[in-house]
């Protein structure tokens, strides 16, 4: 297919690609939607892949567009981090949060999560003090968590009013939650310790210096009824040779597309590994089978899959893949894609084209609306700063409206 070259802004043939690295990732709350039955559309489609993003308005106005099949866009282009809704097509970002590593005694170092929550009536993001947080599908309720990780109680937070209508009590400490696709069950992952705790206890050598490591301290996961307020306990701690991420031992679970299992990361290859509601390892679903690092996934209509970021030659895309033989089927712009907005549109980053240049301005990103040919790329978030790492970056959580 042909697609435009970012820097240059003129049409070129574009190869094979293999695939890249892009910006490090944070500990994410998956978007949640739930599976449907729907004529299924050709696995091939055309996609459009713009040169640079499209400024709409001028700085302080809101973009409420609609294109064809992706209703109700509401984008703020000047606004990073956001203070108002941002929406898409089936989704909306329903939070947001930044990080900031906090010194504690011993020469230990916790990583603080900072959330931004979406008000449901004012429609903006307020800083609430809760240290882990999942949003339903509808946008009504949280699921939260209390400061001092692992929490002995999960609590259900009206959008509406901002406060908890529901606290469910767990005999073991969580320090994770996420809301199933059909928002009817809850999936809270229990730990011994902070899991964004590094220890001295635990040293590891980072540029030749000794610093404060990870300690794997997961012991399974909690599915509850939302309704009834059951929970079921399954043992699942982390795997004996299983690399932890970046910072802490955090290794959450999340739910399959369909909510019928649970998954967790590979770390010795791309990939995921999947569990029943017991515990016990099960076989990915076949349209998951091909699925890798992107948060997106799949497409609410499983027929495709959201795929890593395959530029070069100073390109900025991605690829998407079919579902059934995991083959490449388009290329769009990004470095990250996030979120399905619905079959054929998606969020993604994407890093200012005059500053895309590795160790100068990749991390300059901002989130964008990318769909099918002959579509503009709408810019949805202003730009963060051209830095991986600072307190003020923010990281999007995407949740079904």
């Amino acid at each position: 297919m042909k697609i435009l070259s970012p820097h240059e802004g003129t049409e070129v043939k574009f190869d094979q690609a293999t695939s890249g690295t892009s910006e490090e990732s944070a500990p994410q709350v998956s978007p949640s939607g739930d599976s449907s039955k729907r004529e299924k559309r050709p696995s091939r489609r055309r996609w459009y892949i713009a040169a640079g993003i499209v400024a709409l308005v001028v700085a302080g106005a809101v973009i409420a567009v609609n294109l064809t099949g992706s209703d109700d866009i509401t984008a703020r282009p000047d606004q990073s981090p956001p203070r108002d809704l941002i929406a898409a097509g089936n989704v909306a970002l329903s939070a947001y949060y930044t990080t900031k590593d906090v010194k504690q005694s011993g020469g230990d170092v916790t990583r603080t999560y900072t959330w931004w929550l979406l008000d449901s009536k004012t429609r903006k993001y307020e800083r609430t003090d809760w240290a882990w947080l999942s949003v339903a599908p509808g946008l009504q309720t949280a699921a939260v968590l209390e400061r001092d990780l692992p929490a002995k109680r999960i609590g259900l937070l009206s959008l509406t009013t901002g406060k908890v209508e529901r606290w469910i009590e767990v005999d073991k400490g969580v320090g994770g939650v996420q809301f199933s696709p059909s928002g009817k069950k809850l999936l809270a992952v229990a730990y011994g310790l902070n899991p964004d705790r590094m220890s001295m206890d635990t040293p590891q050598q980072v540029n030749g210096e000794k610093q404060p490591g990870p300690k794997a301290s997961r012991k399974g996961f909690y599915t509850i009824d939302i309704d009834s307020g059951k929970a079921e306990f399954a043992e699942r701690p982390a795997h004996k040779d299983s690399v932890l991420m970046p910072f802490g031992g955090r290794k959450d679970f999340h739910w399959s597309h369909d909510g019928k299992l649970l998954w967790e990361y590979r770390t010795d290859e791309p990939g995921r590994i999947y569990y029943k509601a017991n515990g016990s390892e099960a076989q990915a679903p076949k349209a998951e089978a091909h699925l890798d690092y992107a948060e997106a996934g799949l497409s609410p209509d499983g027929s495709l899959v959201a795929g890593s970021f395959a530029g070069k030659r100073g390109q900025i895309v991605s690829e998407i893949l079919d579902a059934g033989t995991g083959k490449r089927t388009a290329l769009v712009p990004g470095q990250q894609l996030l979120a399905w907005t619905d079959e054929e549109h998606l969020i993604a980053w994407s890093c200012d084209p005059q500053q895309c240049d590795p160790g100068r301005g990749e991390f300059r990103n901002q989130l964008i609306l990318v769909g099918p040919e002959e579509e503009t790329v709408t810019p949805l978030s202003g730009f963060r700063e051209a830095k991986l790492r600072y307190d003020g970056r923010w990281t999007p959580v995407f949740t079904k409206r």
